[in-house]
């Protein structure tokens, strides 16, 4: 077993301060050799994964919670985060059309599908595609484990993601204008009405940390819009360093109609510090290492004692994720979070479908070893 070194207190204020000045030369580092803009975005992402790991907000864990408790607070939680960045990217989407993007995509079937089985993979490894690269982040050994199969995966989701999507897809649907942001708030309150109802007593307030969470990453994302004129996602950025590493050992990736493609070309022979996905990315894994850091100087956790069929299970699962996450145009990140707030009904869509897989993964965790049974 692995065990987490802590160092005595006497010795924290000095490794906080170590701490905080290596974030700032990370940042500092990135502007001078890339750019502002590329340093700006690096320092998103570092305020990302410090409020999702400082403050304990995710996904998977709350989506678990209200499935095996009916406790909805965690995902009353990302409702208001969403409804507040809705706010500001209805508006910001109609004044500059041609400067900021919204996460719109097209609703078929390898995008359902996708969404169905993202769901459940990300129960079984209790993270998504922000909670995975927190979990890595922080030490937490599943976490370690899945992100680089996270990685493939989306690499090869996005490989043959020509293919899926020729299976058969509505047009791109989305909401905008006054209209179309009045619908998305009525929408939001509807489901947090309706998760208030199911709630189990007891569970119905959210919890103040949560609400301040919530206000964080709302005026995160609403910053990495505005800087990197897209919303806030995590898969194509793991995608990428896949791919680039398998350009490194030789790969001809020009049968691929994804990474032939030119902008997605382009991206592979650039650095990865000019990725604004690989740059959040990056700073969500940091920000997370840094709040594991400061809590106890523990540089990792402690192995748990899983029977081999779990360890499998977490690389399946882990490829899972990415391979899925790319077929469903995103995560609970830029598909469920940024697709809602910027006006893509596929977002929509992909929260009913993911739910209920996520249904599915929690029931399959003990089956794979992951968890005792109940």
């Amino acid at each position: 077993m692995v065990e987490a070194v802590a160092l005595p207190a006497s010795g924290r204020p000095a490794q906080r301060g170590l701490i905080v000045l290596a974030g700032l030369a990370a940042v500092f580092a990135v502007a001078l050799f890339a750019g502002a803009r590329f340093g700006l975005l690096l320092a998103i992402g570092l305020g990302f994964g410090i409020a999702l790991e400082g403050l304990r907000f995710g996904f998977a864990g709350p989506w678990r919670a209200m499935i095996l408790r009916r406790d909805p607070s965690g995902i009353l939680a990302q409702l208001l985060a969403i409804a507040l960045v809705s706010v500001v990217a209805f508006p910001l989407l109609a004044a500059r059309p041609g400067e900021i993007a919204g996460a719109a995509a097209p609703i078929g079937w390898a995008m359902v599908g996708g969404a169905f089985v993202f769901g459940a993979a990300m129960q079984v490894v209790l993270g998504c595609g922000s909670g995975t690269l927190v979990n890595a982040g922080s030490g937490n050994p599943v976490g370690l484990l899945a992100l680089p199969f996270f990685a493939i995966g989306s690499f090869l989701g996005a490989y043959g993601l020509v293919w899926w999507t020729g299976l058969g897809a509505l047009p791109i649907l989305t909401l905008g204008g006054g209209s179309g942001l009045a619908l998305t708030l009525a929408l939001l309150a509807a489901v947090a009405v309706g998760l208030l109802l199911l709630a189990a007593p007891g569970t119905r307030r959210v919890p103040r940390r949560l609400v301040f969470a919530a206000l964080a990453i709302a005026a995160l994302a609403i910053a990495n819009l505005v800087v990197a004129g897209q919303p806030w996602g995590v898969v194509y950025g793991l995608g990428l360093w896949a791919a680039k590493g398998a350009v490194a050992l030789g790969a001809d990736l020009s049968a691929s109609s994804f990474w032939s493609a030119p902008g997605n070309a382009a991206l592979l022979g650039q650095s990865v510090l000019t990725d604004v996905t690989s740059l959040t990315n990056i700073g969500i894994i940091a920000g997370a290492f840094l709040v594991a850091a400061w809590r106890s100087g523990g540089l990792s956790q402690p192995l748990p004692s899983l029977p081999a069929r779990a360890w499998i299970a977490t690389i399946v699962a882990g490829l899972l994720l990415g391979y899925s996450s790319r077929l469903a145009f995103g995560c609970n990140v830029g598909a469920f979070f940024s697709g809602i707030s910027t006006g893509s009904l596929h977002g929509w869509v992909w929260f009913a479908a993911a739910f209920a897989g996520s249904v599915l993964g929690v029931r399959l965790r003990p089956m794979l070893g992951l968890e005792a049974r109940a």
